[in-house]
């Protein structure tokens, strides 16, 4: 393209127990960010249903679907339809009782460019993910769009330096991170502020130290599908640039299309006058490969 400007979506919203309405909403809401001059558009991670993972249940097997399959197919047709790049976050049914967390890739010619499996898979109290998704094993990667050339890590992926660091490498200029994270609601209270700043913090360390955008959709409201307390989501879906700064943060409480121009000039200028990838001593990395060093 010739300009170094591109305008960033992030749809973060909320979502009902019906895989169809919500479907039905993503589109709407890609549509509108379209409409408002959105290039490439991120959806918030497993956008289709409520977060299942609170729970351990062979029933919500039956959400998964193929990628590419139905979903990716209406979404070819859309991002065909308005010349944008959409990133999707699915629950992959990658054959019988192989599961992934996965981010389809979508280019502005409707083109299904490849997908992204979630390489880090937590298990904690409401978030029991190991359950249902296998580890991804198709690596770090990068897609070169029409606009930019992008990297998508997944939710978890984002507390880990060595995602962020691997997905720049291999080219990406923008990393998008679809997210599902959000308060107990016992512990909101005691906790509450330093998660959250521990989780912008994490980010914006990962756009200082790799010289790129990082663009983060989170889902927003309160989810209990199966009874219980359930989670808090707490929105705040945000875009850092590449000096670590936030440029715009959506609400916590309210659903929201972030739309956000990126300058991918800045990349440039950061990575020369902060040149850390010139400095990398890779010669003394292979440590980084043992579990622990001990």
């Amino acid at each position: 393209m010739s300009s170094s400007k591109v305008t960033l979506a992030l749809i973060q919203m909320r979502c009902s127990p019906e895989p169809r309405e919500n479907l039905a909403k993503a589109l709407a809401r890609v549509s509108e960010a379209a409409d408002r001059g959105a290039q490439i558009i991120c959806l918030q991670e497993l956008f289709t249903s409520q977060y299942f993972c609170q729970v351990e249940d062979h029933k919500y097997f039956q959400l998964a679907e193929e990628i590419p399959g139905p979903s990716t197919d209406a979404l070819c047709q859309l991002a065909k339809e308005r010349g944008a790049v959409i990133v999707a976050s699915l629950f992959e049914k990658r054959s019988a009782g192989l599961y992934h967390n996965t981010a389809a890739v979508i280019d502005a010619d409707g083109q299904y460019l490849g997908k992204y499996r979630k390489m880090h898979i937590p298990d904690d109290p409401l978030f029991y993910e190991k359950f249902y998704f296998t580890p991804g094993d198709l690596g770090f990667r990068a897609w070169k769009t029409r606009y930019a050339n992008i990297g998508v890590c997944v939710c978890w992926d984002q507390w880990y330096p060595e995602s962020a660091r691997l997905t720049a490498l291999a080219g990406a200029q923008i990393l998008f991170f679809p997210t599902a994270i959000g308060w107990h609601p016992d512990e909101k209270e005691q906790y509450g502020p330093r998660q959250h700043s521990a989780w912008e913090t994490i980010q914006r360390s990962h756009a200082i130290a790799n010289g790129c955008y990082v663009a983060v959709p989170n889902r927003v409201g309160h989810e209990a599908p199966d009874g219980g307390p359930g989670i808090e989501f707490w929105g705040q879906s945000f875009v850092v640039d590449p000096a670590g700064q936030i440029v715009a943060k959506a609400s916590v409480g309210d659903e929201e299309i972030l739309i956000v121009e990126a300058d991918l000039d800045a990349l440039d200028t950061q990575r020369t006058h902060w040149p850390f990838f010139r400095d990398r001593r890779i010669d003394a990395y292979g440590d980084l490969q043992k579990r622990f060093i001990d």
